[in-house]
């Protein structure tokens, strides 16, 4: 597809034009879908009904702008890591196709277009962008530091909660903190399925992780994890008075984690990453939930 898009440019300008597409993961939208879902259900939840045009677009466009970014900046910080690791060997910097000092560009325009679509919301959304920023720069840096750094990669894939409850009602309720710890839970679930799939690499290359930290005792945490987000959204449900397709969602959201931990029982690399993808549909399903509760209220 991208190689499609990009066939009109001259074939040097088409090579750069790619490795900067894949160094933002543009050719891999997972990433980007597992933040668009927590942002879509924090937009619909403040808005109470469809939210505003303006901030819906607003909003997903930013999605992509911020998850671009942060996988640039990610790549970066993973400069030297990234050629130890068998699936990351072959990222843009890591082979030498993209320098650092231009994934530092990239990040540094991606960021700039964010804030420009964040000047068109509020005083209190604009201040909360700060944050935001700060997080999505420093979760990279975190994996030498702590092993846990899927935990703040979920609060800086769920800041724009509290932004969008901002944008919509000027003020970040209770209820937009609660799906805001919600998602960190989630987050650092299917990026843990994710650091499994790297764990004996990543114990090689001296990189930390939940994975790592977990050990054996990895899919009963997982699981316990699970519950908790489980959890964390009932209340959301209460909180905002949702009916019954909410509650069918979560139901079935239990079910996709079920699976999930099915996938996972032997710890195969490529079913890890499966698990990981599969959440994708976990939080199309808890944002259909969402989307027919408000409707049908």
């Amino acid at each position: 597809m991208l190689n499609w898009l990009l066939k009109k440019l001259p074939p040097r300008q088409r090579e750069k034009a790619l490795d900067y597409l894949v160094l933002t993961r543009m050719d891999r939208p997972i990433g980007a879908l597992l933040l668009l879902w927590p942002t879509w259900w924090a937009l619909w939840l403040a808005a109470g009904d469809f939210p505003p045009w303006k901030l819906l677009i607003i909003f997903t466009l930013g999605v992509f702008a911020m998850r671009a970014a942060g996988c640039a900046i990610n790549d970066y910080a993973d400069r030297k890591l990234d050629p130890q690791v068998a699936r990351t060997a072959g990222r843009p910097i890591a082979s030498g196709r993209v320098t650092p000092r231009e994934a530092l560009l990239v990040f540094a325009v991606l960021l700039m277009f964010a804030f420009v679509l964040v000047l068109f919301t509020n005083r209190l959304t604009i201040e909360l962008s700060f944050a935001g920023a700060a997080l999505a720069a420093l979760y990279p840096f975190s994996k030498r530091y702590t092993h846990l750094p899927q935990v703040v990669l979920g609060a800086a894939f769920g800041w724009s909660i509290p932004m969008a409850f901002a944008a919509v009602t000027n003020t970040v309720p209770p209820l937009g903190w609660l799906l805001f710890i919600g998602n960190i839970l989630w987050s650092t679930v299917y990026d843990t399925e994710y650091a499994m799939v790297d764990r004996e690499d990543d114990l090689k290359a001296g990189a930390k992780s939940t994975a790592i930290l977990f050990g054996d005792a990895d899919l009963p945490i997982l699981g316990m994890l699970m519950g908790t987000f489980l959890l964390a959204m009932l209340f959301v449900g209460q909180r905002a008075h949702l009916g019954w397709p909410y509650w069918l969602a979560l139901l079935l959201a239990a079910g996709l984690f079920g699976y999930q931990l099915w996938l996972i029982r032997a710890r195969a690399r490529e079913a890890c990453l499966t698990a990981f993808r599969h959440n994708n549909w976990l939080g199309l399903v808890v944002w259909i939930g969402i989307v027919l509760a408000l409707a049908v209220r």
